[in-house]
């Protein structure tokens, strides 16, 4: 019997065959590298679809997927290629490090800055937040916990550190009317503590300038401790929506404070600390239990509320709100006058008046009840 022939390629046509799979093999090692290299060098800093400009914000529930994200991106137009920049994730390692809660993200962006605000990996993020004169502890809270700062619920353990408050000359038992308004920059996740401390520190520089310019004008309010000048300036801030009626307010407060005539003696009458008091302590006062930001009857009525200036005389027991430069100085150099009353007129105006009666008639005249 025959043996079968084994068929040869010569070896010519090896040779061949092998430089073809060499060459073959170094376009596509080529091709992978240049493809990374567009990928980690080009595509980073690549123009997002966006141009112009706009603040988005996207939620990141727990357990979301770096897939799920990216869709949630591109449907803002943040990003145009999702799958592309799900890979550019996942190759750098950050698929397993996407933060939570709101990311905020400011268009135009590259690729790259998205990256580094949705993930913790790459460092922190400078947080540019501005706090409104006026805000409470609880609304800066919120605020910065909103913007990805700190935790709320930390942040208001930190101003209620009395050690911490003592080291800036603050003597009370928590840092509200300290915490100076303005715009400020953090890392995202600063620590509690750090943040009340920008904030103190910056105000002890503020008074400082406020003590220094209206020095005169201090050394007349016989009495009155820098506690009590923050205390009626926060109700100050509270109640002048314009700017130029803050002296005229906090000579309204100042002459109620200080006349025979204005009955019941000594009350501020002031609404802004009453709502306070429901929301710094509304277990203390029943009527606080169905507030909603509305002041209702039984509210005024309500002696429990320690922060009631309708029913107990003097300044409440603290700031109720955080009042800037301007407000400390109304207070320190109010504008002389004999009104005793003021009333909402519109567009953030107030009608003032001398007597009760031609107080009750303004109130008729401006829809007040």
């Amino acid at each position: 019997m025959e043996r079968p022939q084994r068929i040869s390629l010569d070896g010519g046509v090896r040779r061949s065959f092998a430089r073809l799979l060499s060459v073959l093999t170094l376009l596509a090692v080529m091709g992978v590298l240049l493809a990374l290299g567009w990928l980690f060098v080009i595509y980073p800093d690549s123009d997002g679809p966006r141009t112009d400009p706009d603040e988005i914000v996207i939620e990141v529930p727990e357990g979301m997927t770096l897939r799920e994200l990216a869709s949630e991106l591109e449907a803002a137009d943040v990003i145009a290629r999702p799958a592309v920049w799900v890979v550019y994730m996942r190759l750098r390692g950050l698929d397993r490090h996407l933060r939570q809660g709101k990311i905020r993200l400011r268009t135009p962006m590259t690729p790259e800055e998205v990256a580094r605000h949705a993930t913790t990996r790459l460092g922190r993020i400078q947080v540019r937040i501005t706090i409104p004169e006026g805000f409470n502890r609880f609304e800066i809270a919120a605020r910065l916990a909103e913007f990805g700062v700190c935790s709320a619920d930390e942040f208001l353990e930190a101003t209620e550190d009395t050690s911490l408050l003592a080291s800036y000359g603050v003597e009370a038992n928590d840092a509200e009317g300290y915490l100076f308004p303005d715009t400020y920059e953090f890392d995202d996740q600063t620590k509690p503590r750090r943040v009340v401390e920008r904030m103190l520190a910056n105000w002890t520089r503020r008074y400082e300038d406020v003590e220094r310019d209206h020095a005169a004008a201090l050394a007349k309010l016989d009495g009155w401790s820098t506690h009590d000048i923050v205390t009626l300036a926060s109700i100050v801030e509270k109640e002048a929506a314009v700017a130029a009626e803050r002296p005229r307010i906090a000579g309204v407060f100042r002459n109620r404070l200080r006349s025979r005539k204005f009955l019941p003696r000594r009350r501020l009458q002031a609404d802004p600390t009453v709502q306070y008091g429901c929301i710094a302590e509304p277990e203390a006062a029943p009527s606080c239990a169905q507030y909603d930001g509305e002041i209702t009857r039984a509210m005024l009525d309500d002696r429990d509320n320690p922060y009631n200036t309708y029913r107990h005389s003097g300044l409440p027991p603290g700031p109720i709100s955080n009042p800037g430069k301007a407000a400390l100085v109304a207070v320190i150099d109010p504008e002389d006058h004999d009104y005793y009353y003021f009333v909402a007129r519109g567009q953030g105006e107030h009608h003032f008046s001398k007597t009760l009666r031609q107080h009750n008639i303004a109130v008729r005249r401006n829809g007040q009840q």
